[in-house]
């Protein structure tokens, strides 16, 4: 089992930067690969970035690429997301994911694939 404990979710104005982290306690931290969601009012769960076990893979959703970077601690068992240049539209609740892979490649971005939720941060972006 791995428990991860998001936090660092806030108010913030447009244009604004947030750095989400996300602690993982239980098992140990490696090799997980792991993954940030959000979900807005009204709308669906969206996946936003994720980082394979090493670091040395991420992947972005289109709509936050060049604006939020994805990296890891392994020492300290935490992810992060840094969110730059932030808009009205990121304001959701964010949710970082595990699931147990070596695989060096392109991290999962479905949903489905990941066995460990946290419990959510919010963030709200004002105009």
């Amino acid at each position: 089992q791995v428990q991860l404990v998001e936090s660092g979710g806030g108010l913030v104005q447009a244009g604004g930067s947030l750095r989400l982290s996300c602690a993982a306690s239980g098992r140990t931290f490696v090799p997980y690969a792991m993954g940030w969601f959000r979900l807005a009012p009204g709308k669906e769960r969206e996946f936003v970035a994720a980082i394979n076990w090493s670091g040395g893979s991420t992947y972005y959703a289109e709509s936050v690429k060049g604006r939020f970077t994805i990296s890891r601690d392994n020492a300290k068992n935490t992810v992060y997301l840094q969110m730059n240049s932030l808009k009205p539209e990121d304001t959701a609740d964010y949710y970082c994911a595990a699931v147990r892979s070596r695989w060096a490649g392109t991290p999962p971005q479905r949903a489905h694939e990941y066995d460990y939720w946290g419990q959510g941060t919010q963030v709200t972006v004002s105009s």
